[in-house]
């Protein structure tokens, strides 16, 4: 056992947990354990850079060099439309005054033509009415792929009027931001349910 860790453990015998009676301990737990507080360290890596190495079955199968396997810029164009409901899932909430939307491909096949038509400048267009545009310099929406799990992930500055107790809207927290890009209307594309059924 760590010196830190034996002298803490020490006092927390003497710390009583509150509101509750001295010496209950039986039913709520009792007194807190001592443990580590962990804190990870984020970052971003360019992806150009990875190499991984792909193994099926045990046996080596091909390298992924960090190139976007998704890249379609020659995706056909076709007459049909489509609410966002029809082609993803979507999950929303807050992060202080932004809120964060994933975007989630209801089918890999759909993945593309979300990446092609979902762009940061068309959500900024749909949730303007929400974005309080404070620096005109600066994009209001970022968007960022997750092409793992066929996804988006678009983030709102500044579109929650302060975020939380801060906020007199009625949804300061922005759960039903995914709700509402969930009637956006993509349009020009080509059959994409018979490419699945």
């Amino acid at each position: 056992m760590y010196p830190k860790k034996r002298v803490l453990c020490r006092l927390i015998k003497n710390v009583f947990p509150l509101s509750v009676a001295p010496g209950l301990t039986g039913i709520v737990g009792g007194r807190p354990r001592v443990s580590p507080v962990l804190k990870p360290f984020f970052f971003l890596y360019p992806k150009a850079n990875l190499k991984v190495d792909i193994h099926v079955n045990g046996e080596f199968a091909e390298t992924y060099k960090g190139e976007d396997l998704f890249l379609h810029d020659d995706l056909p164009i076709g007459p049909h439309s489509y609410r966002l409901e029809e082609l993803a899932y979507t999950r929303s909430g807050d992060k202080g005054d932004s809120a964060n939307i994933g975007v989630i491909a209801r089918h890999p096949l759909y993945y593309p033509y979300l990446k092609k038509v979902l762009t940061a400048s068309v959500v900024e267009e749909y949730f303007q009415h929400l974005i309080q545009k404070t620096d005109s310099s600066t994009p209001s929406v970022s968007r960022y792929e997750l092409p793992g799990i066929h996804g988006l992930n678009f983030v709102l500055r500044d579109s929650l009027g302060g975020g939380g107790v801060a906020s007199l809207r009625s949804d300061p927290q922005g759960k039903s931001y995914g709700q509402m890009l969930l009637d956006y209307k993509v349009k020009g594309l080509p059959d994409l349910k018979s490419l699945v059924d």
